[in-house]
């Protein structure tokens, strides 16, 4: 899970679905993504990166969350 990514998103107000649109991919492919069922292509990550518009590091907003429990 990519906590970092889901509250910049949060932040601007930008929903899945708008990032899904922007990226030109299914809601459903930026689902699985963000919850770490599939990797991000680095690509991707470059991109996404460049639509939130973000100052930090592309290993800081990729930082992957593990759920315990």
């Amino acid at each position: 899970m990519y906590r970092n990514v889901k509250a910049e998103l949060t932040r601007q107000d930008m929903t899945q679905t708008e990032l899904a649109e922007k990226l030109g991919v299914t809601l459903g492919t930026v689902s699985n993504w963000l919850n770490g069922v599939y990797p991000i292509p680095f690509r991707t990550a470059v991109k996404i990166k460049a639509i939130l518009k973000v100052d930090m590091p592309l290993e800081k907003l990729f930082e992957e969350f593990k759920e315990v429990g």
